[in-house]
């Protein structure tokens, strides 16, 4: 069967990571042609990977670039209206063509794609060529509908709370109550065990780092379903230093540590998306490239599952970075080394160890990321996009999977797994549900950090379907 190119370069993708993804395409004889939606996803993932954006900020550019793509469709449809325009940009019967909408598309997903990622204007710009466009002559009545569309929408988010204009740098004064742990070193002392600790640790390049608390206004992002906050507010509080129930979270990632599988640790490194992926809404936007082949979307279907997908991924970062400002909550690292210090705990790879030097499965280059733990942006990432593919696609079908290679681990190169492990996610809640369930594996996240943010992406993925579905049928 022959393979689509947007599947090889997913398998690309995860390849260098020891994962060969097995695509979920049915039987036929040819496979439907990439969607200039699809490309412009493929080129801003492309940039993703080679940038330096944090998840939350990932989750707002594929929002952006998709929002400008549907608004610029939006003037060629029926019914349609733009977020930012309405109806205003609306073109007449005659100019309905997919050529105009495709051109329309390309002009506004450069502006945005540009506007995002400059540094990498160069490719965007080799994009637009290959698909018969200049982006320095934007003379034809598609191009300007296109650049008028997404303008207003850049317009609107260059001032959403994001900062993006200043670097996303920290707008509120944010400051850690813990000073940085040193993780190669046992913990010396801890001022509250329950808050959120900055660690020092040397990273991929070999510099010793100790990154700051990533975004911690980004609660105030404006939210594409207007929902995110109040929903962000409605999930419970976290077990607290002292209590029995703080003590029991790090119990069992203690002993769910120890004894981990192959397959679980396999799972582990997967779903871990750190620096230099796709970060897991770009890792939600690579499951969709696969639902469009499989269902082999045209144009119109790719705007809107792209457009309702991004936005409900966008709208996960925003709720799940409230929640974690508002508790400051403390990962396992920090919590585990205080209430263990001093005494001998088994952790993976079959080593007894001093509880004050315990570390979760992770590459010691990036060993945990740099942001609370409470809720996990995982967990609502993930149940955000399967919310919506749910509903867009009618089911909860997927088919898809990922292939482990043996030794492949970047955490015990070459020791595991000790045999070929493949994983398969038969439904989109599956993929969802083992995407959160990995951070409790690699000891990044407790149990109900983990579980409150499948909650609360199921409600941010309703909102915005919700939400994207009026746009579409014209209600705005």
């Amino acid at each position: 069967m022959p393979v689509n190119p947007s599947l090889r370069a997913l398998t690309v993708a995860f390849a260098a990571a020891g994962a060969l993804v097995v695509p979920a395409v049915p039987a036929q004889s040819e496979p439907a042609a990439r969607t200039v939606v699809v490309r412009w996803n493929e080129a801003l993932l492309s940039a993703i990977r080679t940038g330096t954006l944090g998840p939350p900020m990932v989750a707002r550019a594929l929002a952006v670039v998709h929002t400008c793509a549907y608004d610029a469709w939006a003037a060629y449809d029926p019914v349609a209206v733009g977020t930012r325009l309405g109806g205003s940009l609306r073109r007449p019967e005659a100019e309905r063509t997919e050529a105009n909408k495709a051109e329309a598309i390309s002009y506004a997903a450069h502006l945005a794609a540009v506007d995002l990622y400059p540094a990498q204007r160069a490719s965007f710009d080799a994009l637009m060529a290959e698909l018969g466009h200049d982006p320095a002559d934007p003379s034809s009545l598609p191009a300007r509908t296109g650049l008028a569309a997404c303008t207003a929408v850049l317009d609107h988010r260059h001032a959403d709370g994001s900062n993006q204009l200043g670097g996303y740098a920290d707008t509120t004064g944010y400051a850690p109550v813990n000073a940085p742990m040193v993780v190669a070193d046992p913990l010396a002392s801890v001022d509250d065990p329950g808050r959120w600790q900055p660690l020092t640790y040397r990273n991929k390049a070999g510099a010793v780092v100790t990154p700051p608390f990533l975004a911690p206004h980004w609660g105030a992002v404006t939210s594409f379903s207007g929902r995110a906050r109040d929903l962000a507010d409605r999930v419970p509080a976290p077990a607290q230093d002292g209590t029995p129930a703080f003590r029991a979270q790090a119990a069992e990632i203690v002993s769910g540590t120890a004894v981990l599988t192959d397959r679980q640790k396999a799972i582990a490194e997967y779903w871990a998306d750190g620096p230099s992926s796709e970060t897991p809404p770009g890792h939600w936007s690579l499951f969709a490239q696969q639902v469009s082949a499989r269902d082999r979307h045209g144009l119109d279907a790719d705007v809107k599952m792209f457009f309702a997908l991004a936005n409900s991924v966008m709208d996960a970062g925003i709720a799940s970075w409230e929640v974690k400002r508002d508790h400051d909550s403390a990962r396992p690292i920090t919590a585990i080394r205080f209430l263990y210090q001093g005494r001998q705990i088994r952790t993976w790879g079959g080593r007894t160890i001093d509880g004050a030097t315990w570390v979760p499965y992770q590459v010691p280059t990036f060993p945990t990321p740099p942001f609370a733990e409470y809720v996990s942006g995982h967990s609502t990432f993930s149940a955000a996009a399967a919310e919506v593919l749910r509903r867009f696609t009618g089911g909860d079908a997927f088919g898809g999977g990922a292939a482990i290679a043996k030794g492949s681990s970047q955490v015990e190169p070459g020791v595991s797994p000790a045999y070929d492990v493949t994983l398969r996610w038969p439904t989109f809640t599956e993929a969802a549900d083992q995407a959160g369930l990995s951070r409790r594996y690699g000891g990044i996240h407790f149990r109900a950090g983990d579980l409150q943010g499948r909650s609360l992406g199921r409600a941010v993925g309703s909102a915005a379907w919700d939400r994207a579905k009026a746009y579409w049928s014209g209600r705005g």
